[in-house]
This record gives structure tokens, sequence and C-alpha cells, in this order.
């Protein structure tokens, strides 16, 4: 009885994980035709921590587009040419359609790779303020002067923005300041702009306890029973894009929560993604990571409420 047990309990979770991933992809909501930002900190975190949402989001029947953002080289270790290098081949590997060209990293002193250096979140507004408003929104007259106008809807050129949440997932300080930057560049957007929608959604990656976060695929009916499944199901499943001016008539609501548990070629896929798009960082302990690491098979995000 218990050889018994001992053989069929692998097979029973694992058709477990399979069938949570079946119901993701079929019955929970999702983004359609959307431009979707995905904002990391170093080159590898798009492996690491958001494959699932990755190799999602970026199904060409979806009509998104993805870019990725990262604020830094990596180069503590002196690899900063190395890992953009890497970088781009693993986005390559998760989807996105022209990596070269929708992947962006900058090498900047304000944005140091470290564990102990935070960066400041109006230079991360900055950095975004930058790359994602419409030259007529930044709200300068010819010559660079600023009209101090505040009239009209407020735009940009994404619609979606993915990143850390308060946690960081992993405590870094670096991810950490990821999601205050996001905050303070929309929280300025909306400044006096009351009774205007925010033209992009923000949405944030869940920071689970150390348990979880080390119990790779068994995590997939936890994160679906753990209060996901009720809010996923109140949203609509898709919603409709919104043009730079932030509507295409009637504005759908957007999910509140995604859920993204990858089935086994997509886990295979993302370990792949480090494995051979990362090859520099392949220590010891990321080969844990990638084994048992929820990260890899399970994503759930959740919208920020942009006052």
């Amino acid at each position: 009885m218990n050889l018994l047990l001992a053989l069929l309990l692998p097979i029973l979770l694992i058709t477990l994980w399979l069938y949570t991933a079946h119901l993701t992809r079929t019955s929970f909501p999702v983004l359609r035709n959307k431009r979707i930002c995905l904002l990391i900190a170093h080159p590898d975190d798009e492996a690491m921590f958001f494959s699932p949402t990755l190799l999602a989001l970026t199904v060409p029947s979806l009509g998104n587009h993805i870019k990725i953002l990262c604020l830094s080289t990596g180069d503590n270790d002196g690899l900063g040419a190395v890992r953009q290098q890497e970088l781009v081949k693993s986005a390559e590997l998760l989807g996105l359609r022209a990596p070269k060209e929708d992947v962006f990293v900058l090498d900047s002193p304000k944005f140091p790779d470290s564990m102990t250096a935070t960066w400041l979140a109006e230079d991360v507004a900055e950095v975004l303020r930058s790359a994602f408003l419409p030259a007529q929104a930044t709200g300068k007259r010819p010559g660079g002067k600023s009209n101090g106008s505040v009239e009209g809807p407020p735009e940009a050129t994404i619609d979606v923005l993915l990143t850390f949440d308060r946690g960081g997932v992993s405590g870094h300080v670096n991810h950490v300041s990821l999601y205050h930057g996001v905050r303070n560049w929309l929280e300025s957007l909306m400044k006096g702009r009351e009774g205007w929608r925010c033209p992009v959604e923000m949405y944030t990656l869940t920071s689970t306890n150390i348990l979880r976060k080390y119990i790779s695929i068994l995590d997939a009916p936890i994160s679906m029973l753990w209060g996901v499944t009720r809010d996923a199901f109140k949203s609509e499943k898709g919603v409709g894009q919104r043009s730079s001016k932030g509507r295409e008539g009637a504005i759908q609501s957007p999910p509140d929560k995604m859920l993204f548990v990858s089935d086994m070629a997509q886990y295979r896929t993302a370990q792949t993604a480090m494995t051979h798009g990362h090859k520099s960082q392949m220590r010891w302990f990321r080969w844990g990571w990638i084994g048992v690491g929820r990260y890899i098979v399970v994503n759930d995000l959740k919208r920020e409420v942009i006052p």
C-alpha cells in the first residue's frame, strides 16, 4: 500500500499541476492587444521571476506587443556587456517577437547593481517619463519650456506596465525601487487630472513566503485557491485595446488579478532561458532556483490602484 501510494503520488501531483495550467489558460483573465512593458532591475530577472507571464502573454493570437526595459546591466561582477546580450537571447526564448528591438538596457550610475543601493523613485520615474510619454504630453512648448498645462486626458505609449511588488519577491532593494518608481511616475501623470482614467495599468508580481517560494509546481493549485480564483473570475476575460488617448469606444474594466501557470513545455522553456540564455549566471544556487522555485512555474499579478 505504501509503495503504491509512493508511485501514485507524483503522478497525482503532476496531473494536478497540468490541470491547473490548463484551467488558467482557458478560464482566467488575460491581456489582449496591449502594448506591454516589463520593467526589471537586472538581466535574468525576466527569466527567474517573470517567465510564466512572458510565455503566456507573448502567444501570437493574443496580439500583445511586449517590450523589456532593464534599468541596469547587472555589472556587479564586471559582466555587464555579456549580460546585456544574454538578456536578448533569453527574451527571444521567452517569446518576444523582435528582442533586438524590444529589449532596452540602461547603463547609468543612478542604477547600480547592488544589494544595498536603493534607487531613487524620482530617477526611475524620470526614465519612464522619457520612455513612455508622447512628445505632446510632456507639457513642453517648443524650446523645451513647460506650458504647465494638465488639460485633457493623460497619455502614454504603453497600456500596461509589469514589475515587482513592494516586497520585490526576493527582497532585493533594486526590485523594490522599481515598484516605488513606477508608482511615482503614474501618480505624477495623474496629478491634476481627477476624473480621467490612468492610461497605464500597473501590475505587480506577488511576493510569497519562503515556503511557497520553493515548492515549485506544488504552488500552482495553492495560488489558484489562495484567493486568486474568486477575484479572477469576477474580471472579464480579456481587455479591449485603448488608443494612445486611452479609449476605443467604451473602456472595459481590466482584470484585478492575473494568474499564469506554465505547462511542462513552458516550464522547460523557462529553464532553458536561464541555462542557455544566462550562462554567465548559472551558479549552484540558480540551479536550485530553476529546479524548485515557484516563479519559474507560477506568476500571480495584482493590478495596483493609482489614485
